[in-house]
């Protein structure tokens, strides 16, 4: 395999070794084969660990395929993949609320995951970077190499990636607020996640008013923190579940009313602004 990149004009001047380890997370096994393979190129020319990389070179990266074994996904239906973004490392894609993002046992083939796999084939295979819930709709980030995972995976930790959601709940919320409720495991119902304030984990979710009806309010939801469940469980912490939960929530619905609306990020490789919107979303 090789990867080919030009170093954006932000970018700090750094040796090749640097490069590597910190900011391409490069793992140590591979960055080991990359130096006595020789299999790292600036501008065309072989070069040495410790040499200086700086804004504009071009370096291409050459992996064996046993660097990156290949996993077994079994193909699904390609048709069902609607891309918002694509390149050669990365693609963006609306997901339909009732798929789940990835399998969970390695028959299962009717998954996103699997329908992304049948899409890219046979040129690359898709890496999870971040999950939607199976009820959740919309824009949702997978890596096309191993490559680019683990710095898609530490923006997602940085909070870089920012990711904006349209959802519907019962009642009325009349102004814009945070929710910073601790989040753990309930105890009682292995699916579901409780307000936990003394064992969870940190959460904050934003709220922006949308629009208020007589018995709903749209709102749309950003995230500081992601926990399993967390825009459901706490607007439900404080009266109003989102319409169509089917855990936190008594009322049956055709589905959750809650929607990856925006994603947008900064291309690690190319420093240009990824800026999608899910169409058309819950409400125009």
């Amino acid at each position: 395999m090789k990867f080919t990149m030009t170093l954006p004009k932000q970018f700090n001047d750094m040796t090749v070794k640097d490069l590597l380890e910190k900011e391409w997370l490069v793992p140590r096994k591979v960055r080991h084969f990359i130096r006595t393979r020789k299999g790292l190129l600036i501008n065309g020319k072989t070069c040495h660990f410790q040499d200086l990389v700086h804004s504009g070179d071009q370096i291409t990266v050459f992996v064996e395929a046993e660097d990156y074994p290949k996993r077994t996904i079994l193909f699904g239906d390609s048709t069902l993949i609607d891309p918002l973004y694509e390149d050669e490392h990365l693609i963006i894609v609306n997901k339909p609320s009732g798929m789940k993002t990835h399998p969970n046992q390695p028959e299962e083939q009717d998954t996103l995951l699997n329908h992304l796999a049948a899409y890219l084939a046979p040129d690359c295979q898709p890496h999870v970077v971040h999950r939607l819930d199976k009820e959740t709709s919309g824009a949702i980030l997978f890596a096309k190499n191993p490559f680019v995972l683990p710095i898609l995976g530490r923006l997602l930790e940085q909070k870089k990636i920012f990711r904006r959601y349209q959802a519907l709940v019962y009642g009325k919320i009349t102004q814009d607020l945070t929710i910073d409720k601790k989040i753990g495991r309930d105890r009682h119902d292995r699916r579901k996640r409780r307000i936990d304030p003394k064992g969870g984990k940190t959460a904050v979710t934003h709220v922006q008013v949308a629009q208020i009806f007589p018995t709903q309010t749209a709102i749309f939801c950003q995230l500081e923190t992601g926990r399993t469940h967390q825009i459901r469980v706490h607007l439900a912490s404080i009266g109003h579940p989102l319409v169509g939960d089917p855990l936190y929530s008594k009322k049956a619905q055709k589905r959750l009313m809650l929607h990856a609306y925006e994603l947008h990020l900064t291309h690690p490789f190319t420093s240009r602004l990824i800026s999608v919107q899910a169409l058309p979303g819950l409400w125009k």
